[in-house]
């Protein structure tokens, strides 16, 4: 260890503070410190301060006067295509599948310490009858997809799943894969990775300790996908793969669709190299960062960057003219990811810039956990490279078929365990209607197709199930269907009690399960 000289680089950056309990260190704790410290680059982390502290000070500043509507050519929507154009775009992507040429990349550095749990969120059980936790959902999806694209052109294929971890979710994650014999994938083809890591600094650029011997650090965000992907050789792994196409999305969304082959096709279809699938907005001024274009490049703008005037703007066919709500699952060529994670590209993503609450040891050496924001986390969105993008697409899909996020405990107003699984129990009993099931009360009469507002008290006996005032739960394994494919040759004609499931067994067999354990 050379003591001096990087104190004497930590001086010149002004962050001589670092070492100020230095003396006061055992042997073991200096020796990770000065590996610590010695690994980090502290003009580039000044630089990335200073422009966010600009990124700060313009937070309030609007872009009204730069932002243009998505041009037509690069947009297509799964409610305004034909039912032959949309097999073509499935089609489209099966093949590419088939032809090993699509890798899946999951975003999944997130703890959930919204949801009240010490784990990560791909771990957690939403209470469906199977009890699956979102992992194996994914992993059964994947599963599927696979199939579908061999059944299609008899051809073996692998979807392989890359995973970007954070410092904290990386080792239970490994731990839970493993545990469950990675879903019925094979190890070598489920990558973990992690992601980096970024100082938190004060308002007046001082990087905090978290201990005497320890800098308080945060992860870089998604957006630190491209420096990781490099750092971590998953490029590399992917080229000796021959990808050409990864499919993102985000571990949260318990509808979203691995390896989508609907997106796929589309987006392969338009030659893009760069795509974004969204939903329409709710209304104009729902929470969500919209796609669009400014100053002729695209972009994912946040809600709080337009007034409302601009949020509320419409068509001439009454439709939102801001209404692509980014949802967090994209597209991208494999040149394109190439491009953007060399390091000249990346470095030229800004950092986003969140005030927080840090906890922190001050000059006494005591540990402070301050109840206002006292410094900023520094972070990089995925979406950050759709500037860079030469071909664009645009996929709007229907949010009840493919965006329900799980971010909050039960007792929230939205995003919670209990409407993440009356979505997917909804998309699931759609499905199955529209594959000629029917869906029936213990007396044989048939459910509505629409549910009704009734309650348990209006009903007065007090004898009909939960599922006609709340939800009709109906689960369908992923590994008897992707997304309805396959479903009528099991299911027309019958009818079914709530709640219902429908699963695999070891022999590849459709199990039926239902009208089990349904009374209030």
């Amino acid at each position: 260890m050379n003591i001096d000289s990087l104190r004497s680089r930590l001086d010149s950056a002004g962050q001589g503070h670092l070492l100020e309990f230095w003396d006061s260190l055992s042997d073991v704790e200096k020796q990770s410190f000065y590996k610590e410290l010695d690994s980090m680059n502290y003009t580039e982390i000044n630089g990335f301060f200073e422009h966010s502290m600009q990124t700060l000070k313009h937070a309030s500043d609007k872009l009204d006067d730069l932002l243009e509507p998505l041009p037509a050519d690069v947009c297509g929507s799964v409610t305004r295509t034909d039912a032959d154009k949309i097999q073509e775009y499935n089609s489209l992507g099966l093949q590419a599948i088939a032809g090993n040429n699509v890798a899946v990349l999951l975003l999944a550095g997130g703890q959930g310490t919204r949801l009240g749990v010490n784990y990560p969120k791909g771990m957690y059980n939403v209470g469906l009858p199977s009890g699956k936790t979102l992992y194996q959902l994914q992993a059964e999806r994947i599963l599927k997809v696979q199939q579908n694209a061999t059944a299609l052109t008899d051809k073996d294929c692998v979807v392989p799943w890359y995973i970007m971890t954070s410092e904290h979710t990386k080792e239970p994650t490994q731990e839970f894969f493993a545990s469950h014999d990675y879903f019925g994938l094979k190890k070598e083809n489920v990558t973990l990775f992690e992601q980096n890591l970024l100082p938190c600094i004060s308002f007046d650029g001082k990087i905090f300790l978290a201990n005497q011997h320890k800098v308080a650090l945060a992860p870089d965000g998604n957006g630190g996908l491209y420096k990781a992907l490099r750092s971590s050789n998953v490029l590399a792994d992917m080229e000796s793969r021959g990808i050409k196409y990864v499919h993102v999305y985000c571990v949260d969304n318990i509808l979203a669709k691995m390896a989508d082959p609907v997106f796929l096709g589309f987006c392969i279809n338009k030659g893009a190299n760069c795509g974004a699938k969204v939903v329409e907005k709710a209304f104009p001024t729902e929470a969500v960062g919209v796609v669009c274009k400014v100053e002729g490049k695209y972009q994912v703008v946040e809600y709080s960057e337009i007034t409302l005037k601009t949020a509320e703007r419409r068509n001439t066919d009454g439709r939102l003219t801001f209404n692509a709500g980014n949802i967090c699952n994209h597209f991208f060529t494999m040149d394109f990811l190439k491009m953007v994670s060399d390091p000249a590209q990346e470095s030229e993503l800004k950092h986003h810039v969140a005030k927080k609450k840090i906890p922190h040891v001050n000059s006494l050496g005591e540990l402070v956990k301050p109840t206002e924001p006292n410094g900023i986390k520094m972070e990089k969105f995925v979406f950050d490279v759709f500037h860079f993008a030469t071909s664009f697409a645009v996929w709007e899909v229907l949010r009840e078929d493919e965006f329900s996020p799980l971010k909050n405990a039960d007792g929230a107003a939205k995003d919670t365990p209990t409407t993440c699984r009356q979505d997917l129990c909804s998309l699931h009993r759609r499905m199955m209607l529209q594959a000629g099931a029917k869906f029936v009360h213990k007396d044989g009469s048939e459910i509505p197709h629409i549910p009704s507002n009734q309650t348990k008290a209006d009903a007065g006996d007090g004898q009909r199930t939960c599922e006609e005032f709340n939800e009709i739960v109906c689960e369908v394994s992923p590994l008897v269907s992707y997304a309805g494919e396959g479903l009528s040759s099991v299911v027309s004609g019958q009818s079914f009690q709530p709640p219902v499931s429908l699963e695999l067994d070891k022999t590849g067999k459709v199990q039926m399960s239902h009208g089990v354990n349904n009374n209030i």
